[in-house]
């Protein structure tokens, strides 16, 4: 008989409810994103609060008619964006107390996580990163540009900052310059598609990286001033923009190998989608000898898989 691990990822922009089973396998993902208003570059945290509460009893639903509730084992939530003292954001409440009571009517084991922990989980499943001591994972979205040395313990993962941005993330560089570009926030789904038929501008970017750190803000206003010259396509633009992202964390990635002597990494993030970024990465690191691992593009952003997941391999980190 099949058992089942449940899990709920309620973030800034998307309802997520994960199945998988006692050997990892995905046996539910459901997503649905938060809707912002058009000309908007984001949401208030009560308005996505409000609307995963209207997604949670729909996804719930769909669980009851996938599984019998009563082989589930454990159900776990992301309960703080990171594992850090003070992590704290109003959205993840929402799937904090769903899970509880549902761990509680059916008498069932309660986990906390934190969404980091949930992104790094869905990108190992499968992988040899699952049975290794020490890597580092990349976390490039909306909201986070980390970078991590992940000590994965028995009992749990034990995570460090060691590198990243020192402002703004990469994702909201991305979501900057598409809204500035006329584009829907967020933006960045749209912007790969439209970069597959732009070139690279010839213009020189100076990188801004010092060891393992980057400033990103210096780049918003790189692309604001190409952008209101007029002189350069659309599309040429965000080709150039991601090729810019590119260098940055490429340039990050090998300073911190030499620095750590670890050859084996994770990307992970939203941002950790886009095809020119994961194609370039994957070329230029191999030719140094480092091993990248990224996801599947369903994986890399936000979902309830590495929640569930985690609540079949490791302890509640509360």
């Amino acid at each position: 008989m099949n058992k089942y691990y449940l899990g709920i990822d309620t973030s800034a922009y998307t309802t997520s409810v994960g199945i998988v089973n006692e050997e990892g396998q995905v046996i539910l993902d459901l997503r649905k994103r938060l809707k912002v208003a058009r000309n908007k570059r984001g949401l208030r945290q009560q308005e996505a609060v409000f609307q995963h509460i209207k997604n949670l009893p729909e996804m719930f639903a769909k669980v009851s008619e996938t599984i019998d509730i009563n082989d589930l084992l454990v159900i776990s939530a992301s309960t703080k964006p990171r594992n850090i003292e003070k992590s704290y954001m109003p959205v993840f409440v929402v799937g904090k107390e769903q899970a509880f009571i549902i761990s509680k009517l059916l008498n069932i084991p309660y986990k906390e996580f934190s969404h980091q922990e949930g992104h790094i989980s869905a990108g190992i499943i499968g992988t040899a990163l699952e049975r290794e001591e020490n890597f580092l994972a990349f976390h490039i979205s909306g909201g986070t540009t980390e970078l991590l040395f992940v000590d994965n313990r028995r009992e749990n993962f034990n995570i460090e900052r060691i590198g990243g941005t020192l402002d703004i993330s990469v994702g909201q560089l991305v979501d900057r310059i598409g809204v500035k570009l006329g584009l829907d926030f967020p933006c960045g789904e749209e912007m790969d598609c439209l970069s597959q038929n732009g070139s690279i501008i010839n213009k020189k970017i100076p990188l801004s990286i010092k060891d393992t750190w980057s400033n990103f803000s210096g780049y918003e206003n790189f692309f604001y001033d190409i952008i209101d010259s007029k002189k350069y396509l659309t599309e040429d633009i965000i080709k150039t923009l991601f090729y810019t992202i590119y260098l940055c964390l490429e340039k990050i990635i090998v300073n911190s190998c030499m620095s750590f002597n670890i050859r084996k990494v994770l990307l992970i993030g939203g941002v950790a989608s886009n095809i020119f970024i994961r194609k370039n990465l994957s070329e230029s690191l191999s030719k140094r000898g480092i091993d990248l691992y990224i996801p599947p593009i369903e994986y890399c952003s936000d979902n309830g898989i590495g929640t569930a997941y985690l609540g079949n391999v490791k302890n509640d980190n509360r």
